[in-house]
């Protein structure tokens, strides 16, 4: 059932009685091409992008819990490809480029809104920095534009110009980065692929791995033994937990990524905007609520849930930049298990074990790098080879010396 004004209006005029559901709910086959564990954006993009482009359709997705209850629904909705260095921007660009085009392919609202993200500097050396970073960009094709505290006023003048700590003295901004419904995005790829012949295995938990003589066969769940030719695994914070199944230990840790969400408001923030001196951003939902969050928690956690003192310092950005913040009542806050990688970028690249492939690592980058994410898997799962815009992401640039760091934070995932 494709979705079309049309068919709105018919339905309302006949009770919404012809609506169906948006994907099958199918028992589990005994043996697909392939297997997907993790039914978040980067699982189901993966398949989705595996049946559109790659013409595989005996695929499923399993999933323990239900489509949309892991990080997909629990982030700040931020797309854009403002990165530096070029293992990582043509991708983010990709990606960008793929959400510009998301809701004419998967004939679903994603509510995609390029309402631009500006990036505040507030030193000298930080504008230096941003000129690199929007150099780089450019060169990789994507948009970039250096704005003077002059032009920032004139677009945001409520910001805190003049804070004696953090001057605002100019901004990096991207007009095609901006926001997307993050459920929307779970729900649209899973009807496409769907529609598709993806089967969609929700509440079934992979328990193990069935391998033999170095390749992985399939996987055994609570739903009992599935047979794969293939198997990917992308399950976000989660991935240490599942690839130990395997006897895999990864070069990531887990962390815990709060975000907030404000009372309602009328239209007070145009685009997305980043602090400069500190960790907060901040955008304005369709509903009216400020959309903000910060850093993770330093700790290693599994638990969808944080502590106070990050509260406090995401607080503290919010209105060191933005005074009037502290007048909006918290509407609810949540957390995410971040799978945070040694260098701050992802993996997508092969195991050790014949037939065993890994998706992770995404820290910060997870929920805008979606459309990428899933393509670039599809393509490694369909070929056996890397996507080109995905090449650097490999387990093995921790031991070749090819990281890639894109804050120079070092071998800490508790800083990037």
């Amino acid at each position: 059932m494709r979705y079309s004004g049309f068919k709105v209006i018919k339905e309302a005029l006949t009770g919404h009685k012809g609506w169906l559901p948006a994907w099958r709910d199918p028992e589990p086959k005994a043996h697909y091409d392939i297997v997907i564990i993790g039914g978040g954006g980067h699982g189901l993009a993966t398949a989705h992008y595996l049946a559109s482009v790659y013409g595989q359709h005996r695929v499923a997705v399993i999933e323990k819990g239900w489509i949309g209850g892991g990080n997909v629904g629990r982030n700040t909705t931020i797309i854009r490809s403002n990165y530096l260095l070029d293992g990582n921007e043509p991708f983010y660009e990709f990606s960008l480029k793929l959400w510009e085009g998301l809701e004419q392919d998967l004939n679903y609202n994603a509510m995609v809104s390029q309402r631009g993200i500006m990036n505040l500097i507030h030193s000298d050396a930080q504008r230096d920095a941003f000129v690199r970073r929007g150099n780089a960009m450019i060169l990789n094709g994507a948009d970039a534009e250096l704005l003077s505290e002059a032009q920032i006023r004139q677009e945001y003048p409520f910001l805190n110009f003049d804070d004696a700590r953090f001057p605002i003295k100019g901004g990096l901004a991207q007009r095609r980065g901006g926001t997307v419904r993050h459920d929307a995005v779970a729900w649209g790829y899973a009807r496409a692929a769907d529609s598709r012949g993806v089967d969609i295995i929700q509440n079934c938990e992979v328990t193990g791995f069935r391998v033999e003589n170095g390749k992985c066969l399939g996987v055994e769940t609570s739903r009992g033994f599935i047979g794969a030719g293939r198997v990917g695994c992308a399950v976000a914070g989660n991935s240490s937990r599942l690839m130990a199944k395997a006897g895999m230990g990864l070069p990531i840790e887990s962390h815990v990524l709060q975000a907030f969400v404000s009372e309602g408001l009328k239209p007070v923030l145009p685009g997305v905007i980043t602090f400069g001196a500190g960790h907060f951003y901040v955008s304005q939902s369709d509903k009216g609520g400020l959309v903000f969050g910060g850093d993770i928690d330093g700790y290693n956690s599994y638990a969808q849930r944080g502590n106070l003192p990050v509260v406090e310092d995401v607080c503290e950005g919010g209105m060191a930049i933005m005074p009037m913040i502290g007048r909006a009542r918290l509407l609810r806050m949540w957390g995410g298990i971040m799978d945070m990688s040694m260098d701050g970028s992802p993996i997508i690249d092969r195991t050790h074990i014949d037939g065993l492939y890994f998706n992770g690592g995404w820290c910060y980058g997870g929920f805008k790098a979606t459309p990428a994410s899933g393509h670039a898997f599809a393509h490694l799962l369909a070929r056996d080879e890397p996507h080109e815009t995905a090449t650097a992401y490999r387990f093995d640039r921790f031991r070749t010396g090819h990281m890639i760091d894109e804050k120079g934070m070092g071998n800490q995932p508790n800083l990037h």
